[in-house]
C-alpha cells in the first residue's frame, strides 16, 4: 500500500471522520463504520484531503484532464481543494466547476459555478463517497449537456466495497458499467482493515477482534464477491 494511503486512512481517523460502531445508513443497512466527510472543517484539514485526493486522482488520471466537478454540495469544497492542491503538487492549473441545486437567473446566471464547461474538456467528477451511485444520476446529464465533453472517471475518498443498490456489483462498478467511465477511491475498506486492524493508532486499537468481527458480518451480507 502506498505510503499516502496510509497516512491518509490515519488522517480520517485523527479527523473523527472515519467511525466504528453501529450506524444506519440512508440505505437502510446497519453498519459497523460510517465516513462523514463534512467533519472536515479546519484550514489544515482541507488542505491535507485536497492533497490526498491530488494524489489518487494523479496516479489513476495523471494529467489528462481539464476540469474537476465537485457536485453540491459536499463536491464544492472537494473540487477547491483539490484544485489546489494539484497545482501545488503537479504544477498543472486544474479548473474547478460545480453545480448550483437551483439555476441561478440573474448576475452569474445558470446551473453552474466556477469554470464554464465546454466543448472538448475532459472532467474528472469528485465525491466524497458513493454507495448507491444516485448521485452521479445527477451529475452525469449536468456535465453532459454542456457540450462534447469526456469524463474521464470518478474519484472518491473511501471505496465501502459493498453491493450497489441494483444488484451485485459495488455501486463504483456499477457507474462504470452504466455510464462507460472508470470508478476509483483514494482507499477501500480492505486497505482501512489492513492498516487499522490490531493496530494502534494514538495509543488506541481501532480495529479490535470485535469491530472486525462486525465488519466481516457486514461485508458477508453486502460485500461484493
Amino acid at each position: 500500500m502506498e505510503n499516502y494511503k496510509q497516512e491518509f486512512i490515519q488522517f480520517m481517523v485523527d479527523s473523527d471522520v472515519l467511525r466504528f460502531g453501529e450506524f444506519t445508513l440512508k440505505s437502510g443497512r446497519k453498519s459497523p463504520f460510517f465516513m462523514n466527510a463534512g467533519l472536515y472543517v479546519t484550514g489544515s484539514q482541507l488542505k491535507k484531503l485536497g492533497e490526498y485526493y491530488a494524489k489518487a486522482i494523479h496516479d489513476n488520471y495523471g494529467d489528462d484532464f481539464d476540469v474537476l466537478f465537485g457536485p453540491a454540495y459536499k463536491g464544492i469544497p472537494l473540487s477547491v481543494a483539490t484544485a489546489i492542491a494539484y497545482s501545488e503538487l503537479y504544477g498543472k492549473e486544474i479548473r474547478y466547476c460545480s453545480n448550483r441545486k437551483e439555476a441561478k437567473d440573474h448576475g452569474d446566471a445558470g446551473i453552474l459555478l466556477g469554470s464554464p464547461i465546454k466543448d472538448g474538456d475532459r472532467v474528472v467528477i469528485i465525491e466524497d463517497v458513493t454507495t448507491s451511485g444516485k448521485s452521479i444520476e445527477e451529475t452525469f446529464p449536468i456535465i453532459k449537456a454542456q457540450g462534447d465533453v469526456t469524463i474521464k472517471g470518478l474519484m472518491v475518498s473511501l471505496n465501502r466495497m459493498e453491493k450497489g443498490l441494483d444488484g451485485n456489483k459495488s455501486a463504483l462498478d456499477e457507474i462504470k458499467d452504466k455510464y462507460g467511465f472508470s470508478a476509483n477511491a483514494i482507499v477501500s475498506m480492505a486497505d482501512v482493515v489492513e492498516c487499522l486492524y490490531n493496530k494502534e493508532v494514538n495509543g488506541k486499537v481501532i480495529i479490535n477482534d470485535e469491530i472486525k468481527t462486525a465488519i466481516d458480518a457486514y461485508y458477508e451480507q453486502y460485500g461484493v464477491k
